[in-house]
């Protein structure tokens, strides 16, 4: 089986099932490749240019390591989608934002999709514009002011995550989000860290939820197509 690669943070907290960090999340396989010094400051409240150079060098190293396509651990890393791609020979899908564009063609044109983020003042109309979404109808909540969160994810206090506590966060902003805006038509996950709440999520609200997890899956599915059972001829 083709083995998708992703451009990982420097963190050290838990990823638990559901993370794209966390191998039990695919039925194939994943490898990872740690960008040194890119920490969740640098990455989400600095979009620091001066990293680009290190992650076009680990996507290389993944490309020779057998990648057949390449993704991210952090979808504020649209910044460099383009940059990205242009650096190897294999597919790159650096952020779940990419599929913005795609979800609101499904939706209504009245129809907003809601973002859930990292961190919200760092989600500029230059990440959207990165990827073609800038004209979205959009609608978004964040994570920082949440402090299991913030703690672990952001500013990487502690290494152990309650993740019963950060999923309350997370319905907690997801819930009020949906209430303040009931045109809201579908739901993406910017950070990569709250994918294995999306069927909570999902639960609450009611709505298509699309994330990193759902991007990649369907990124591998095009990568190892398999023939279909043969239908009987009409005699």
């Amino acid at each position: 089986m083709k083995p998708i690669g992703v451009l990982c943070l420097e963190t050290t907290f838990t990823k638990i099932p559901g993370h794209i960090r966390n191998p039990a999340t695919f039925g194939f396989p994943v490898i990872y490749q740690v960008v040194e010094g890119a920490t969740p400051e640098r990455v989400v409240t600095q979009a620091d240019p001066r990293l680009l150079d290190p992650f076009i060098a680990a996507a290389r190293d993944l490309e020779a390591r057998g990648a057949a396509a390449i993704t991210s651990g952090c979808g504020f890393l649209v910044l460099f989608q383009e940059r990205l791609a242009d650096a190897v020979n294999v597919p790159v899908f650096a952020s779940s934002l990419i599929q913005l564009p795609m979800i609101h063609r499904m939706l209504r044109p009245c129809q907003k999709v809601g973002l859930l983020v990292a961190k919200e003042p760092a989600l500029t109309p230059r990440h959207l514009a990165a990827i073609g979404g800038d004209h979205v109808p959009v609608c978004v909540t964040g994570m920082s002011g949440c402090p299991e969160f913030r703690e672990v994810m952001l500013e990487g206090r502690r290494d152990t995550l309650d993740a019963p506590r950060l999923e309350r966060e997370v319905l907690g902003q997801v819930e009020r989000l949906a209430k303040d805006n009931p045109d809201m038509g579908a739901l993406l996950i910017e950070c990569t860290d709250l994918v294995p709440f999306a069927h909570a999520i999902q639960a609450a609200i009611g709505l298509p939820v699309f994330d990193i997890v759902t991007l990649t899956v369907m990124v591998h599915d095009t990568l190892t197509r398999r023939p279909y059972a043969k239908v009987p001829h009409e005699p």
